[in-house]
């Protein structure tokens, strides 16, 4: 399985109109070569090097697994959880200062989850657990000049 995108380059740099600099838009996302007896998918976002500890920037579950592309911005039609800012949205790289790692992490689960829009993303990795044919991550770096 595979996540990448047009808008940036494993270990590369995320463009700021993603980030809280520019637009604050999810980028461009393509999904591929999902295990066939995938029943769903799941994306989280977050930022392992945050001071306080990891930064949830979003959290979307329940994508059928034929899905193979976000685009840039798209609207989420798709239950998302509560993220560290506190609300049921994609919020873009905003480190306060340094470079920091945002891993867009992307799972195939052998079923739909029951799970309330807006939960957490500890709810969410219970809810996956066991549940995961496979992953994978895209990682993108952000500094603020």
């Amino acid at each position: 399985m595979k996540i990448s995108s047009p808008a940036f380059e494993n270990n590369g740099v995320i463009p700021s109109e993603y980030t809280c600099d520019g637009s604050d838009i999810s980028p461009s996302l393509t999904i591929s070569e999902v295990p066939k007896e995938a029943k769903s998918l799941a994306i989280i976002m977050d930022d392992p090097d945050a001071p306080m500890g990891t930064f949830t920037h979003w959290i979307v579950w329940n994508i059928p697994p034929q899905k193979t592309q976000f685009a840039k911005g798209e609207k989420i039609l798709f239950p998302q959880g509560k993220t560290s800012f506190g609300g049921k949205y994609y919020g873009g790289p905003c480190p306060p200062s340094g470079t920091h790692r945002y891993f867009f992490k992307l799972y195939a689960l052998d079923l739909v989850l029951n799970l309330k829009e807006g939960s957490s993303k500890a709810d969410l990795e219970r809810a996956m657990k066991e549940h995961i044919l496979a992953e994978t991550s895209l990682m993108g770096k952000y500094s603020r000049r």
